[in-house]
């Protein structure tokens, strides 16, 4: 999730690059660059205020490209910073997105000559535009026949430094939207660096690309025809637009979890084998496939993910796991020997305590491991092996996307154990063939935001909740008190169902509601049961439960139906309806969930 901007107009273009860039810097931050024709390239790590300082000139330059980079290949260096030039120095590319099959195609480029100055996937577009052009092909044809053997996602700008009144923009799986204004247009990866100049914008869908000039914009597809766009007046202020129209980052975040989870598994599944492939964790493969025991270890929401990993890793890979907080790890004497590994699974990959705990299996001899999704990040750099999420920045506080994506990276950690460890080529691929239905499950769940609005509003002034779960249900129940503790300050706790005879039954009564996580699954009569304990109890109770479950009405006030999946990925649906209840509970009430008070994103302290 990198931010891209571009402009091409009759104004100097320096200074509408870096405000543009600057306004986008929710969207990544670890590195940044700028390329205007006639004017030297220049990249930097960091964001924005460093690339300021690396701009020493005033260029006169009317067009150009920019861009902030949320890593995906390679550290956040100055050599990955985008934008990537060919050979010549003409072409230059800036990339929001993945390309799947980069490594075939820069393999065949190397055999071709070309030299790669970075590690990134997005290099090896400029070098196959560059062929195109030296063949004689139009700029626009080289770059229509690029992208014609590429797979994977993108937000393209490329600038040509022989038509550099030009900008062409392609868009697959990643948004592109384009600037319309009085002698000068923009292309940008949202409307928010645009909507200081011009209210015009044009949508791009995917497959379409675009070429802008400082007087026209024409948008065709990957099979040549042209098409037409039209444009819409948007009214949004630019803090709207940062946040693509949600009120709040935080609803934004839980509604990009369909393209969190396509991120996840994208190019990571092979549906004929039943397997996953990773390339992060395949130069320890030997090592994993003797594994005794794997210790996960993590904090806050990512703990609740990596108590998910527990059960998909027994489960699949057959492998005993423990799940640790990272902060209590780190002062025990764990007891570590030959045979077992310790995973990280963090956001930030900065977590103090993480780091800590993983730093504590190395000094004890275990192989360590990393689900991480910042690139670069110290957990990342000091682990021994790794998957990372490719979720994108997270503004809200509270995790909500980066959940998600744990839960989809574990599902493919457990895979790929599994599969090197005697789980069936059948089992296999029902696992790939949930993880590839999930995006479009997860869809559906977000269409019930406004259902579960009204549920919220309906208990909004409750003052204690009480989630429950069994087996995979049970971390979600966790997560769903986390949620709404953190964002609304009211009372929650998170309970295995089978454990309320054991204490918190006590707690149940007409005004001390339940949200119980049912989904019909292998324990679904148990945690039915438990419901019933609580409804003998007049406690109100709310449940999310599968489509077509017609009994759970006769338990529940209120009921969330969730589409139906295999019993390993129902997490994902229901902790994004967990955290749509949150979120709406919290909303109601007027609080800023983006930033709940005493709480941080990264907490790199103890």
């Amino acid at each position: 999730m990198c931010g891209i901007f571009a402009y091409t107009g009759d104004k100097k273009a320096q200074p509408i690059l870096l405000e543009g860039l600057q306004s986008l810097e929710y969207r990544g931050y670890d590195s940044a660059g700028i390329f205007m024709p006639g004017s030297p390239l220049v990249k930097t790590p960091g964001a924005v205020t460093e690339l300021r300082k690396r701009v020493h000139f005033t260029s006169d330059a009317k067009s150009g490209i920019a861009h902030l980079r949320w890593a995906t290949h390679g550290e956040p260096t100055e050599v990955n910073a985008h934008p990537h030039a060919d050979c010549t120095g003409d072409v230059y590319v800036a990339h929001n997105g993945i390309i799947e099959n980069f490594r075939e195609l820069k393999a065949e480029l190397e055999k071709r000559n070309h030299t790669f100055k970075s590690q990134t996937d997005t290099e090896i577009l400029a070098h196959l535009i560059e062929e195109g052009v030296v063949a004689g092909k139009s700029f626009e044809d080289a770059v229509i026949d690029t992208l014609q053997q590429v797979r994977g996602t993108y937000g393209l700008l490329i600038s040509y430094a022989k038509e550099p009144g030009t900008v062409i923009t392609a868009r697959m799986g990643s948004p592109v939207v384009l600037g319309l204004g009085d002698g000068e247009n923009f292309i940008a990866s949202d409307a928010t660096p645009i909507l200081r100049h011009t209210k015009e914008v044009v949508f791009l869908n995917d497959g379409d690309i675009a070429i802008i000039t400082p007087t026209s914009h024409r948008v065709r597809t990957l099979t040549n025809s042209e098409i037409d766009r039209p444009a819409e007046h948007v009214d949004w202020d630019t803090e709207e637009a940062s946040k693509g129209g949600y009120p709040h980052f935080m609803l934004k975040e839980i509604h990009e979890a369909p393209e969190v989870l396509e991120n996840a598994i994208r190019g990571r599944l092979i549906a004929k084998e039943g397997r996953a492939k990773l390339g992060g964790i395949e130069s320890v493969a030997d090592t994993l496939a003797d594994l005794d025991r794997l210790i996960i270890t993590a904090c806050g929401t990512a703990y609740y993910a990596g108590l998910l990993g527990e059960y998909l890793i027994e489960d699949l890979g057959g492998i005993p796991v423990e799940v640790e907080l990272a902060s209590e790890f780190r002062y025990r004497k764990p007891i570590i020997r030959k045979g077992t590994a310790v995973l990280a699974v963090t956001q930030s990959g900065e977590t103090l305590d993480t780091l800590e705990a993983i730093r504590e299996g190395k000094r004890r001899g275990a192989l360590t491991l990393g689900v991480v999704n910042t690139v670069g990040s110290t957990i990342a750099r000091e682990t021994d092996a790794g998957v990372y999420n490719h979720a994108g920045p997270e503004i809200g506080v509270a995790s909500t996307k980066a959940f998600v994506s744990q839960v989809a990276v574990l599902s493919l950690v457990a895979l790929f154990l599994g599969r090197s460890r005697g789980l069936s080529e059948d089992e296999g691929r029902k696992i790939v063939q949930g993880l590839q239905e999930l995006p479009e499950l997860a869809r559906k769940v977000l269409k019930l935001s406004e259902t579960i609005r009204k549920i919220a509003l309906k208990y909004k002034d409750a003052r204690d909740f009480l989630f429950i779960g069994r087996r995979y249900s049970y971390p979600v129940a966790l997560e769903g008190a986390l949620k709404l503790k953190e964002i609304s300050y009211v009372h929650a706790e998170g309970y295995g169902a089978g454990e309320m005879k054991h204490g918190p039954l006590a707690m149940i009564d007409t005004k001390f509601p339940t949200v119980a996580i049912v989904p019909q699954d292998s324990v679904y009569e148990k945690t039915l049961s438990n419901m019933i304990e609580i409804q003998a109890r007049k406690g109100p109770l709310i449940a999310i439960a599968t489509e077509g479950d017609e009994r759970v009405k006769e338990v529940a006030n209120d009921v969330i139906y969730i589409p139906k999946t295999i019993e390993q990925l129902s997490p994902v649906l229901s902790g994004i309806a967990v955290q749509l209840f949150a979120y709406h509970f919290a909303a109601e009430k007027g609080l800023n969930v983006d930033r709940p008070r005493n709480l941080a994103k990264s907490v790199t302290v103890e």
